[in-house]
């Protein structure tokens, strides 16, 4: 079974082609294969597959197996994927997610796909809501990208005690399903800068959804302007949102880091090529 790692902004995950064959127990598969010692590694698997009502459709799995509904930065993976490898000569593409119709505007650049621009969608914005955590309350304001969000403003992001807090927010008895969980920094009108911890996947370098749900909170408390450059350790996406109902748009690059093959005795012979771009 051939694979391939991509990344955007250091959030990896495993692809494979599943638009003629989706192997068995993908929740299995996505723990085995995102393991960084015995695995490819990544934060997760996503499957390219048919889809009956957009151009392609997108299956995501976290890192313990669990299926998420939306992810940024994989989705713009996907649509380097398949114009990379000619499986569509659009530049302009519908992706089905379990969160709906996402759509993708793809930047080609020497006939290879550079950045992309996601219309994530309009967002869902909850008013602000205390968090018990460890014995202390916390202020964080729900935002819904498609999967669940809660962003906090946190000041001292350097010293932040990721390890501990992090996996402590994600299980919030307030989010039944679990939470991913935005620790931002308001440094101007037009820039935020971020950590996240990811549902199912732990502390990852970027996350799309994040970045968009950071923009949007600081957007709504009046801390930032309609186009926002939100920082995460991995990189800087762009967020352009008007507010209301008008839609997310979420900009980065997509990047290809090797291909490889899976065998049937569960060891992995990796074609390790170009780290920069195929």
């Amino acid at each position: 079974m051939r694979f391939t790692k991509m990344q955007g902004l250091g959030n990896d995950y495993i692809y494979l082609n599943c638009l003629e064959h989706t192997p068995e127990d993908l929740p299995g598969l996505a723990r085995r294969l995102s393991d960084r010692h015995f695995g490819v590694g990544g934060d997760g698997l996503i499957c390219i597959c048919p889809s009956g009502c957009a151009d392609f459709r997108m299956r995501m799995f976290n890192a313990d197996g669990s299926e998420g509904r939306m992810c940024g930065n994989g989705i713009r993976c996907v649509g380097k994927y398949v114009y990379d490898r000619g499986l569509t000569a659009k530049t302009a593409l519908d992706i089905e997610t379990a969160a709906g119709v996402k759509h993708l505007a793809l930047q080609v650049e020497g006939g290879k796909t550079a950045a992309v621009t996601v219309d994530m969608g309009a967002p869902g914005i909850g008013e602000p809501i205390p968090v018990l955590v460890k014995g202390q309350t916390y202020t964080g304001r729900p935002v819904d990208m498609g999967n669940p969000h809660l962003v906090v403003y946190w000041d001292g992001l350097d010293g932040l005690p990721m390890s501990s807090l992090g996996p402590r927010f994600e299980v919030c008895p307030r989010f039944p399903d679990r939470v991913n969980t935005e620790f931002v920094r308001v440094d101007g009108r037009g820039e935020l800068t971020m950590r996240v911890w990811e549902r199912g996947s732990g502390e990852t370098l970027a996350c799309g959804t994040g970045a968009c749900a950071a923009a949007v909170c600081a957007i709504t408390d009046g801390l930032a302007d309609h186009h926002v450059a939100v920082r995460l350790p991995g990189g800087t996406l762009r967020i352009q949102w008007d507010g209301g109902d008008a839609p997310v748009y979420m900009t980065g690059p997509a990047v290809t880091v090797f291909e490889g093959e899976i065998t049937g005795d569960r060891s992995f012979s990796r074609e390790k090529k170009n780290q920069k771009e195929l």
